[in-house]
């Protein structure tokens, strides 16, 4: 019998931090399904996830934490997908809230919680971006997917390195599929030196401007 969540952790040497985010899922208490995409690691990301109890599906050569994703995707047997980054945390008891929310509304086809900023506890400096309040953006660790959406919309967009959510958020959104967002704090989001975001600003704020310009340019040819 296949267990109703799948949920995807795309990583490359995160030895790190996946054993806190492994462990957030596993304080949830929930029969789920999690699925490590190990994307080239050189440590012991692979023997972690092993240890938890984790299906783990390598890349031999990385290939960049969108493909990861889509490889996670195709692996996933639960009717819902989430995906979490090996450096983030669930907040305890969030996930059953979210699959709740869901499977009350038949016709959403995703539900989005919030995610609240936290500065990890070796970094001494806080010259890094921490927003003080919870906020809402389609973060990993916050969204819970029908993955049947995935049948309408396909996989995230590989040749995207950032910004892969509001690309697939824009599919969603010419193919009528409706995001809920719900009152909830579901995920802490961690910031340190080696965050994504932080190490590959340009890449990233590039991709973001590519994304929301096409996202504009859908927008504006439905309307009229």
């Amino acid at each position: 019998m296949n267990k109703p969540i799948s949920i995807i952790i795309p990583v490359k040497n995160g030895s790190n931090y996946l054993g806190e985010a492994l462990g957030s899922i596993e304080r949830q208490g929930m029969d789920v399904e999690v699925i490590v995409v190990d994307d080239g690691s050189t440590d012991g990301t692979v023997q972690i996830a092993k240890d938890h109890g984790c299906k783990v599906v390598s890349h031999p050569v990385s290939r960049g934490q969108v493909a990861a994703k889509n490889t996670g995707l195709r692996y996933a047997t639960g009717d819902y997908v989430m995906f979490l980054d090996h450096d983030d945390l669930i907040r305890e008891g969030s996930l059953r809230v979210l699959l709740d929310a869901l499977e009350s509304e038949p016709g959403v086809a995703a539900v989005e919680a919030m995610v609240k900023d936290f500065l990890s506890p070796e970094v001494e400096s806080t010259n890094v971006a921490l927003k003080p309040e919870p906020f809402y953006g389609l973060f990993t660790g916050a969204i819970l997917i029908r993955k049947s959406a995935f049948d309408v919309t396909g996989p995230f967009s590989e040749n995207v390195h950032t910004g892969e959510i509001m690309e697939w958020f824009s599919k969603m959104e010419r193919n009528g599929l409706v995001v809920k967002k719900i009152d909830l704090v579901s995920a802490d989001r961690r910031i340190h030196r080696t965050n994504f975001g932080q190490t590959n600003r340009a890449t990233e704020m590039k991709n973001y401007a590519a994304v929301l310009r096409n996202l504009l340019k859908s927008r504006s040819g439905n309307s009229q």
